[in-house]
């Protein structure tokens, strides 16, 4: 009985060292390498969520005093936060898996492939039953190079001001330590979360306009960091909701 104990056991911390070794592996590399692992769902979700990388392609958004373009570390950060939520056995459809603009084909100027590509992202979510949207950003604000920090802004479907106050209190304990910030009511100004019928937020997860932060944002463990608060936040909403 003692031997079978102590082989149960054994068999038990395997399993989750496995589950905590395969955990590490999809948040160091992205969500492509959910593919080589065989996690089983957690639970049954209830939503759908979108993972929404923004901008992409010819439309790069904000860039740092370096050259860092914030398009490519949206795709980064959004595919760390999608791995991790499959992983949880979170049911999600990335709005992009590469550095392009998902614009229809008639679009031909800078101009309308932009209006195009925000008009599709709209289409996606709203097609899609019981969704909410997860908008991955970065800031920036070239007059004030030392403010810093990640925020969540929210659109006015419930329960998005729920999930953007959870959200930003894991962000505030994870990496703004010092530097709390308080979520906000998107613009209506902002196409996307305007039209968007799902609830939805948009995490900007720091200033390109700050050079320390910009180092700090293209690093894997920070990156990590950030993807663990948003999943973190997701999933306390949904529990409370």
């Amino acid at each position: 009985m003692v031997v079978f104990i102590r082989r149960t056991h054994l068999t038990l911390s395997a399993l989750l060292l496995t589950a905590v070794a395969g955990m590490a592996l999809i948040l160091w590399q992205g969500s492509g390498s959910v593919s080589v692992l065989s996690a089983q769902p957690m639970g049954s979700p209830s939503r759908v969520v979108v993972v929404d990388p923004g901008h992409g392609g010819e439309d790069g958004g904000a860039v740092a005093g370096d050259g860092t373009v914030e398009s490519g570390l949206n795709l980064q950060i959004a595919g760390r936060v999608d791995a991790l939520l499959r992983f949880l056995g979170q049911d999600t459809v990335m709005t992009r898996t590469k550095d392009v603009s998902i614009h229809s084909p008639e679009a031909t100027t800078l101009r309308q492939k932009k209006a195009s590509d925000l008009k599709n992202r709209v289409a996606l979510v709203n097609g899609l039953e019981n969704a909410v949207l997860l908008s991955i950003h970065q800031n920036s604000l070239p007059g004030s190079p030392k403010t810093h920090g990640a925020q969540v802004f929210y659109n006015g479907v419930e329960p998005a001001p729920a999930l953007a106050a959870t959200v930003q209190e894991r962000l505030n304990s994870s990496v703004n330590t010092g530097n709390g910030k308080t979520p906000k009511r998107i613009s209506d100004s902002i196409y996307l979360t305007k039209n968007a019928t799902a609830p939805a937020i948009i995490v900007e997860c720091g200033f390109l306009s700050n050079s320390t932060e910009t180092a700090r944002l293209q690093e894997p463990g920070y990156q990590i960091r950030l993807a663990a608060a948003i999943a973190a936040g997701y999933f306390s909403t949904e529990e409370t909701s």
